[in-house]
């Protein structure tokens, strides 16, 4: 089976006191601990948009902690589950 049949993709956008707080350092820290790629980057508009990809549980516990952790700073979340693509090597900070 294709590794990428294995995977899923979430795109999160995350709205609130998000951006000046953190939020992407935290992000790339709790990333480090899942099998995970993909990245978390400020928009303009002031929210941060969250792109992962990996097997489904994980990023699932992964999305899970993110939102736990940084709960105080979020006021909405705004989800799309797509196929993976494959396109990451590692997680990291896009500016």
């Amino acid at each position: 089976m294709p590794e990428s049949e294995n995977s899923q993709r979430r795109e999160i956008e995350y709205s609130g006191h998000v951006q000046g707080v953190g939020f992407r350092y935290t992000v790339r820290r709790i990333a480090a601990r899942y099998p995970v790629t993909g990245f978390v980057k400020n928009l303009p508009s002031g929210r941060v948009q969250l792109v992962v990809e990996g097997p489904p549980p994980q990023v699932a516990a992964f999305v899970a902690e993110v939102a736990e952790t940084m709960e105080r700073y979020i006021d909405h979340a705004t989800e799309f589950v797509t196929p993976a693509t494959q396109q990451f090597r590692e997680f990291g900070i896009r500016f």
